[in-house]
């Protein structure tokens, strides 16, 4: 996460307040308060969103970080084992002003996500394509697990920096499809994701690029390489992904 944002700054300030409206950018969650101020909530790597009744937690674990209570008197629980989420409130309307949300891309299954704009972002640097995808920067909301699927989709190696029109319009695509599936699936969870309901997401079962190193490639039988790219670990087939 870009370094500008802070994690837990001004934490307290959202007590007591009400929540009126609730919308998603990128991998953020943005609530308007009933006091004139934004609470900005990311899971991080370790976060979780989990969901309990009102007498279901005797206040024993270290790692809740902020509790939501419901309309119905149940709680909602926001746990980070390793405070790499963000809890943040700012006055009303001021998030919007802040360098991390201000420089995310358009929303991958929204209609301002274009194959033209996307092989604009894209034809506009030369750094590698994984990077640049988790820069958020060409497009919101994209982490290391679906890079890595999509451009296994894409046939398009990680490392590259030249991407023409047609190898772009195969990953704005991929990209669309990899995470309309994981929604649809109920997202994926290795470790620590969990819906709020404490269930786990199915798409790991799906998955063909992200975490198989040295598994035959799925169209090619290929022995998947992994390595790290842009300080990222990375699955990749050196065959098929060019």
């Amino acid at each position: 996460m870009d370094p500008a944002m802070p994690r837990y700054d001004r934490a307290r300030d959202a007590e007591g307040g009400r929540v009126d409206d609730l919308r998603r950018r990128g991998k953020y969650l943005i609530a308007d308060l009933d006091t004139d101020r934004d609470l900005i909530l990311h899971l991080g790597m370790t976060g979780i969103l989990r969901w309990r009744g009102e007498d279901g937690w005797d206040g024993s674990d270290p790692y809740v970080r902020a509790t939501i209570e419901l309309d119905d008197g149940s709680m909602l629980d926001f746990r980070d084992v390793r405070r790499f989420g963000t809890f943040v409130v700012t006055p009303a309307g001021e998030h919007e002003r802040l360098p991390t949300l201000a420089a995310l891309g358009p929303e991958p299954l929204s209609g301002a996500f274009t194959r033209e704009g996307f092989h604009r972002a894209l034809s506009s640097t030369r750094q590698q394509v994984k990077p640049f995808l988790l820069s958020q920067r060409p497009v919101a909301g994209v982490g290391n697990i679906y890079a890595d699927e999509a451009l296994w989709r894409a046939r398009i190696r990680p490392t590259a920096r030249r991407i023409g029109r047609e190898r772009s319009d195969r990953l704005w695509h991929a990209i669309r499809t990899v995470l309309a599936e994981s929604i649809e699936r109920e997202g994926t969870t290795f470790r620590d994701y969990q819906m709020v309901n404490g269930e786990s997401g199915r798409n790991a079962d799906f998955l063909v690029a992200y975490g198989q190193g040295g598994r035959p490639c799925p169209r090619c039988g290929e022995p998947m390489r992994k390595g790290v790219v842009g300080g990222r670990g990375t699955t990749w087939c050196a065959r098929c992904q060019r």
